[in-house]
Order: structure tokens, then C-alpha cells, then sequence
């Protein structure tokens, strides 16, 4: 009988010796190269701790400058001021449908491009093209112009996606949900500073529309500069992954298979491509009730949402055109509907209900209210009334954002849930980008602000009836079948005890008789 070895004695050359569970040591054994490709330690991968901690810290303080814009929640004011003295239609029917229109087309590139650059690239053309936005701003005086200052801003708001995915390419799967609550926090943290600062400077300092996009073109610049030391990710989540399966592939492929000869090369490969590998990954997302209700959500009430959030500022101009700058209260407003949207997002993490039976029924009540705040904005003459229906409104859609990520994201691998998100919000943008053209656009209805909200009114009290129509069906199917469980429950039980029953009787029976 061959004596094991213990971890208590070391080896001859004094190195300490590798040891089991058991407390037996382990010889060391070149490992098959082939297995080594498939089977890739999770700890072996996870990044150096101090490493990560400080790319996300940089990145968070990215996230938190590049906001610092103060001078955006008055580019409405300062496109209809005397400085810059463009007309209210102008502005609603020719400058601001361009944005709709550039983010419909540079969305899914940059959706495509973020993963396969490794996201950093295009953070880095998203603080060129802020750059820009606030250089035309300042300096721009045409039209056209303007609605290349639109197209720029598209730009930005579709390079949004390389922010939110750019941290999980940093740090472990461990601590994924930790890190986005992060990156998340330190965005609106900088929404609302940059909210607040831009306010303090027009209400209380009296600056100009002018100097506040100078202010703002000072952090964009920097938020540039500071795009350049974003750290480079070692992978990227989709495409390096579709890549390192075909190395492990063709490395676990035998020489004779290699040997033979292979007619159709370009079949296999335009079916194992990247883009067909999407596509396909899409086909069974349809059949789940679950993700097919929120991802609908997603498209037509985002798509309703960033319309009002593109035309309130018109609005409030209309309501209360103001003469003087310290009376326009737009940067406040933003404040306090971001301070508002993120504890609404943050107590949606504390909302437990049975969401399979009851989620058409939460959708349709909070889509309910939005309608009726749209009612109230497109109606009023009272500015405030504006302002605190415009506060709710961003709050109930803010609310539902968390769970509906949750809802998709629960059921569904990392990488398609990226790939969901991104063509949830392509259809989202187009149906924006269609009502946009039939509503706002000159070659369109050409409708001014007031009837817009008239119209996303009557969009979202559509959503609504189809919302709460699903939901008693849904409700009203559930509790019949559950009733139809007790019934079968009743027979069964009553069919099982039939026997015992008639047994019991025909003893008792015999009981009396013999006595």
C-alpha cells in the first residue's frame, strides 16, 4: 500500500506544497491545453481588487463632469431669446425634430460599435460631439446651424449606452449590481448639481444665456480631456466573447477535421456571425410574456416620454414667456424632477408584488396619472401647475425604469439583455421619430406646443385603456383558474376518500348488524 503525502511535509526544494480539501497533497500535472481554453477559472479572470476600485472611481467622476452642463436646461430660453432670436415655431417645428431624427440614425451604430471599440472610443466622440453642441450654441447664428447642433446632440444621447456598459467590462460579476448603482448615483448627482448651479447663476447671478454656455463649454471641454485617461477594458462583452468561443472551437477541432475539405465556408461563417447570432438570440425573447409586456412598455411609453421631455421647455416658454432671465426657473425644475426620479427609482427596489399577475395593472395606473399630468400641462395658464406636473410625470416614469430593467434583465443572459435593451430603444426612436414627423415636423401637422401635449395626452390615454383592458383579463383568467384548481383539487380529494368512506360505512354496518 503506497503511504499519501500530507500537507504538513514540504517538498525537497522548500516551496510549500499544493494540498486538497482533504489535507493531501496534490501533485502538480501539466494541464491539456484544450482544456485549459475551455474551462476558464472565474478568480483567474477577476480583475486586481485595487485595480477596478480606482477605474470605477475615474469613471464615476467622469460620469459625474461630463453632466456638468449647467447651461442646458436653458438652451430653449436661449434659442428664443433676443441674443440668439429664433422664432417659437422655428424651434418647435424645425430645430428640435432634428434630434429625434439623428438619434433614430446614429443609434444603432454606435449601439454596434460600442462593444466591438471597447467603449471607450466612443465615450471619447461623445465628449466631441458636447464639444461641439456648446461651440455652435455659442457661436452659431443660422438655422441650419442650430439643427446641426441637434444632430450632435443625437449623438450624445446615443453614446449614452457606452457609459452604462462601460463599467461592467471593469470589474467582476460579483459585484455588478454594486457598480451600477454607482455609475447611476454619481449621473444624477451630476443632472442635479449642474441643474442647481445653472439656476444660483441666472436667478441669483444674474449671468447671461451666453456667458452659461461659456461656463458650459469650460466642463465639457474638460470632461474631453478627461474621456482621454478613461481606462482601456481587456474585453469586450459581446464580440470578444462570439471570438474567444471560435478560437476554443477550432482548438478543440481535430487535425483530421481540419484535413478535410470545407465546401461551404462562407455558409457556416455568415450563419455563425455576429449579427446573425443577434438575431437569433431575439427569436425566443417574443415567446415570454414577461419580457414581451415590459419591452412593449419600453418602446411606446419611452417613446412618449423623451417626446414631452424634448417640447416642455417650448411649453413653459409659452406659458409664461419671461422677460427677464432670473424668472425662468427651468434649472430648478430639472433639480428637483431628477432628485425626484432617483428616490422614486431607488424605492422601486422595495416594491414587492407578484408582478406576473399584477405588472398590466401597476403599467396601466402610473401610465393613467401621466395622462392625466399631460392633460394638466397642455391646459393650464399657471406655470407652477407646469412645473409640478412635469416633476411627476419624470417621476413615474423614473419609478418604472428600475423595475422594468429588473423584469428583463432577471431572465436573461448579460450579453442579450444588453442586446434587448438596445432594440427596445431603436423601436422606441423610431415610433418617436414617426410621431415626430407627423406632430412636430414643418412638413408634417406642424402643431404648436399646446396641441402636442394634446396629442401625447390622447397617446397615453390609449396606452392606458390597452394597459388596464390586459390587465382584467389577465386578473380575471387567473382567478377563474385558480378556481378550477380548487374544484379538481375537491374531486380528487372526494374520489380518494370515496373508498375510505364506503369501507368505514360497510364496517360500521356490519358492526351493528352483529351486534
Amino acid at each position: 500500500m503506497v503511504e499519501e503525502s500530507t500537507c504538513s511535509e514540504s517538498t525537497q526544494d522548500g516551496e510549500e506544497p499544493r494540498c486538497d480539501r482533504n489535507g493531501q497533497a496534490v501533485e502538480d500535472v501539466a494541464p491539456d491545453p484544450v482544456i485549459l481554453e475551455t474551462k476558464e477559472d472565474p478568480e483567474a479572470q477577476k480583475p486586481k481588487s485595487g485595480a477596478w476600485i480606482w477605474s470605477v472611481v475615474y469613471l464615476c467622476f467622469y460620469g459625474f463632469m461630463v453632466q456638468l452642463k449647467p447651461g442646458e436646461p436653458f438652451i430653449t430660453p436661449y434659442l428664443l431669446s433676443p441674443e440668439k432670436n429664433f422664432t417659437r415655431a422655428q424651434v418647435t417645428n424645425e430645430i428640435n425634430p432634428v434630434l429625434s431624427y439623428s438619434y433614430m440614425a446614429v443609434l444603432v451604430p454606435v449601439f454596434l460599435l460600442t462593444d466591438y471599440l471597447r467603449y471607450k472610443p466612443v465615450l471619447v466622440l461623445q465628449s466631441l460631439s458636447h464639444v461641439s453642441i456648446w461651440l455652435l450654441l455659442l457661436l452659431g447664428t443660422s438655422l441650419l446651424e442650430m439643427q446641426l447642433m441637434e444632430f450632435f446632440y443625437g449623438i450624445t444621447m446615443a453614446a449614452r449606452v457606452a457609459y452604462s456598459s462601460y463599467i461592467f467590462s471593469l470589474v467582476p460579476a460579483t459585484v455588478y449590481q454594486r457598480v451600477a448603482s454607482y455609475s447611476r448615483t454619481s449621473v444624477l448627482m451630476g443632472v442635479f448639481t449642474s441643474s442647481v448651479l445653472g439656476q444660483l447663476c441666472v436667478s441669483v447671478g444674474g449671468v447671461s444665456y451666453m456667458t452659461l454656455s461659456t461656463v458650459s463649454l469650460g466642463f465639457v471641454t474638460f470632461g474631453l480631456l478627461s474621456s482621454f485617461c478613461l481606462p482601456w477594458p481587456k474585453h469586450s462583452m459581446f464580440f470578444n466573447k462570439t471570438r474567444m468561443e471560435a478560437e476554443r472551437k477550432d482548438a478543440a477541432q481535430s487535425e483530421l477535421a481540419k484535413m478535410k475539405p470545407c465546401e461551404k465556408d462562407d455558409v457556416v461563417s455568415w450563419r455563425t456571425s455576429v449579427f446573425v447570432g443577434m438575431v437569433k438570440e431575439l427569436k425566443n425573447v417574443v415567446k415570454i410574456p414577461n419580457l414581451r409586456l415590459w419591452s412593449l412598455w419600453w418602446v411606446f411609453n419611452s417613446a412618449g416620454y423623451y417626446l414631452v421631455l424634448f417640447y416642455v421647455h417650448i411649453l413653459w416658454n409659452k406659458v409664461l414667456p419671461a422677460t427677464e432671465n432670473k424668472h425662468v426657473y427651468n434649472g430648478a425644475v430639472e433639480a428637483a424632477s431628477t432628485l425626484l426620479g432617483a428616490m422614486t427609482s431607488f424605492a422601486a427596489g422595495y416594491v414587492k408584488i407578484r408582478w406576473n399577475l399584477w405588472s398590466e395593472l401597476v403599467i396601466g395606473l402610473i401610465t393613467a396619472a401621466q395622462a392625466g399630468l399631460l392633460l394638466l400641462m397642455g391646459t393650464t395658464n399657471d406655470i407652477w401647475v407646469c412645473y409640478v406636473a412635469y416633476a411627476l410625470f419624470k417621476g413615474f416614469y423614473q419609478f418604472l425604469v428600475p423595475i422594468a430593467i429588473f423584469q428583463i434583465a432577471s431572465s436573461l443572459t448579460k450579453e442579450l439583455c444588453a442586446l434587448v435593451f438596445g432594440v427596445n430603444t431603436f423601436l422606441g426612436t423610431i415610433l418617436k421619430t414617426i410621431i415626430t414627423i407627423i406632430v412636430a415636423d414643418k412638413r408634417g401637422l406642424a402643431l404648436n406646443v399646446h396641441s402636442q401635449f394634446l396629442i401625447y395626452f390622447f397617446y397615453f390615454a390609449l396606452l392606458t385603456v390597452i394597459y388596464l383592458s390586459c390587465s382584467a383579463w389577465i386578473i380575471m383568467r387567473h382567478y377563474r383558474s385558480e378556481r378550477a384548481a380548487e374544484g379538481r383539487k375537491e374531486a380528487a380529494l372526494t374520489a380518494e376518500l370515496g373508498p375510505i368512506a364506503t369501507a368505514a360505512g360497510e364496517e360500521h354496518n356490519g358492526t351493528r348488524i352483529k351486534a
